[in-house]
């Protein structure tokens, strides 16, 4: 009887030091596994960071395909750079967690430079850019003056949001500055009369305005801001910030970015070696 219940006793030892081991094991196996995730590596893929509700820049298309001016120059530098292209659609308040892990190559949306200069590693700027008010054509606002007492939509997180947040001057005029998750939102308020102006890139203002029609809107003389796009890229990526700059500059050089930039806004507003 008692060697039966030593024999137990030992199998019982032993099983659990084989069950502590496996424990240990799988341990190992999900630190390994969450160091992993966080230390993403994009390798030979050219991963671009951008905000899917931002035409022309980036959006989805008819098609239900990514398309706009910004993504179809990053995907022709991956081309040249004989690297893989993915467009992939960000939350924008995210934008930096995602850089800084890894999991982007890079931000390449409209992404303004201007008071954001020691935050990215930044490619020369590429195209000139200014923030403005869309006001209906009917709505007798003719001037940032008429904005007193009035409703006005911005993007989050936007550049045009970050100028009005600093010229208290003005938006203090305001009956209220509402924050909008994406410029096509404003533009929706802005057509059912839920606000009275949307600040935003001239660049994208006047496309949205040509895709409804090119009438019933109109852009304010007044300027907000004047600003620069830039590539943003995470903070010592060095090597690939000049690959694609040069990449640009080549394009420039042979007629690519002029091509394109013709295709998207019927002219080169591109500023490359200029």
């Amino acid at each position: 009887m008692k060697k039966i219940l030593s024999v137990m006793l030992c199998l019982i030892m032993v099983m659990g030091v084989l069950a502590g081991c496996g424990d240990e094991k799988n341990t190992a196996g999900g630190s390994s596994a969450s160091a992993d995730a966080e230390s993403t590596d994009t390798g030979n893929t050219f991963i671009v960071g951008f905000d899917q509700n931002f035409p022309p820049m980036g959006f989805v298309g008819e098609d239900g395909e990514y398309t706009g001016f910004d993504l179809e120059l990053a995907a022709e530098v991956a081309e040249r750079l004989g690297m893989d292209f993915e467009a992939r659609p960000i939350d924008w308040d995210s934008k930096d967690a995602l850089l800084n892990s890894g999991n982007i190559s890079c931000i390449w949306n409209g992404f303004t430079m201007n008071g954001r200069e020691d935050d990215y590693l930044w490619s020369e700027p590429y195209l000139n850019n200014q923030q403005v008010f869309v006001v209906r054509s009917d709505s007798g606002i003719a001037s940032a003056a008429d904005l007193a007492g009035k409703i006005v939509n911005v993007q989050t997180d936007s550049s045009a949001q970050a100028a009005l947040d600093e010229n208290k001057e003005l938006s203090s005029t305001f009956g209220s500055l509402d924050i909008v998750p994406d410029y096509n939102t404003g533009f929706m308020n802005l057509e059912a009369g839920a606000c009275d102006a949307v600040a935003m890139d001239i660049v994208v203002a006047s496309y949205q305005i040509e895709q409804r029609g090119g009438e019933g809107f109109t852009i304010l003389d007044d300027v907000i801001a004047e600003e620069e796009y830039g590539v943003g890229f995470k903070l010592g990526n060095t090597e690939l910030r000049d690959k694609v700059q040069s990449t640009l500059e080549e394009m420039a050089t042979d007629g690519t970015l002029a091509e394109i930039s013709t295709k998207w806004f019927g002219e080169d507003i591109t500023t490359v070696g200029k």
